[in-house]
């Protein structure tokens, strides 16, 4: 195996709708391990019709709208693309997309991320690697997570790599194997009642940490069905609004009193996952990325809660993880290596997801 240096973008557009985040890595395989570097990283906010698209919009769509819209997605990230290397003087050997999630539902062998990549690669004129979930879902597979294989590969040191964005979702080793799964819903939830009042979301938790727990309600949540399935499992906003939201609104509680009952649901959520995968030397540690590490009031009480060290890395990694991930599997796809794990997706063998385009 050959060593490699290859610099790579990665788009990531989250479930909580906060923007698009755009990181150039360089990735090298040198003796068969792999190191990056991340060389710049921006974030850009979406405007608010095209944020109303991507949430609720997109899913109500005729068939032409949305494969229209689909289209012009992706041509607004091959444009931001644009943007960024412009600003950084970068130009780097490939584009890796995430897109943007619509549909999930991975039983039904149906998903969509929408953002054509065609459209990025006719924009920026660099060959573009996007659509990473399709194959795993038709091998039988959930299509997520996908970002385990990075924290296998690239942030080997912690026990237990936790991400925190519209979904909470963790990956460590076990016997031998990369287990990985979403949690809970956590910033979808929190960020869509805090728009009902102005807000984009709760800054450190400040609303939450006013309120009350509401006893039933918490012990209700945390009696969802999906909570008692073992891996591979994942969520969708599907899940959320059918099942969630009506338990979260049928108590008649104030924001302060819902958020703080939700913030525990979550917090607990993760607690119960680290200690069912607990370490035996009883000295782990858990790495939490994803805009929820900069909730102050939620990385205290997962804190609280949880039997390990807490590790919060520079804001960089926080803010980027993900899109550098995504940077990654576009590497592996170029060095032609399985970017997509069965051990978590329950696909029956890994692959080497994506849609090239050049």
């Amino acid at each position: 195996m050959k060593d490699l240096n290859i610099q790579a973008i990665g788009l990531m557009s989250g479930t909580s709708l906060d923007g698009l985040d755009v990181c150039c890595c360089t990735f090298r395989r040198e003796a068969r391990k792999w190191s990056f570097h991340i060389d710049c990283a921006k974030g850009y906010t979406y405007p608010d019709d095209l944020k109303q698209k991507l949430g609720a919009g997109a899913q109500q769509m005729s068939a032409l709208e949305f494969i229209t819209f689909h289209s012009a997605y992706g041509k607004f990230l091959g444009e931001r693309v644009n943007e960024f290397m412009q600003e950084f003087n970068v130009r780097p050997d490939i584009i890796a997309s995430h897109g943007h999630t619509i549909f999930h539902e991975p039983q039904k062998r149906i998903m969509y991320q929408i953002g054509d990549g065609a459209a990025i690669a006719a924009e920026t004129r660099i060959p573009t690697v996007s659509d990473f979930r399709r194959l795993d879902i038709m091998l039988g597979g959930q299509g997520a997570p996908l970002v385990p294989i990075g924290d296998r590969l690239l942030f080997a040191n912690y026990d237990y790599c936790l991400n925190i964005g519209g979904f909470s979702n963790i990956s460590f080793e076990e016997d031998g194997h990369r287990i990985a799964f979403d949690i809970s819903p956590v910033n979808y939830v929190i960020n869509h009642y805090c728009r009902q009042v102005g807000l984009e979301f709760d800054r450190d938790g400040k609303i939450a940490r006013q309120g009350s727990i509401c006893q039933p309600l918490l012990d209700e949540l945390n009696n969802m069905d999906f909570y008692q399935q073992a891996g591979p499992k994942s969520l969708g906003r599907e899940w959320v609004e059918t099942l969630v939201y009506p338990m979260l609104e049928k108590y008649g509680l104030n924001l302060e009193d819902r958020l703080r009952t939700f913030y525990e649901h979550a917090a607990h959520q993760i607690e119960r996952v680290i200690t069912t995968h607990s370490r035996p030397s009883g000295n782990s540690k858990l790495l939490i990325t994803g805009g929820g590490a900069f909730n102050k009031f939620l990385i205290e009480r997962i804190d609280a809660l949880c039997p390990c060290e807490i590790v919060i890395p520079e804001r960089q990694i926080i803010e980027y993880k993900e899109a550098l991930i995504f940077a990654f599997l576009g590497t592996l796809y170029m060095a032609d290596e399985p970017n997509c794990l069965a051990s978590v997706t329950g696909a029956p063998i890994d692959n080497i997801g994506g849609m090239l385009f050049k």
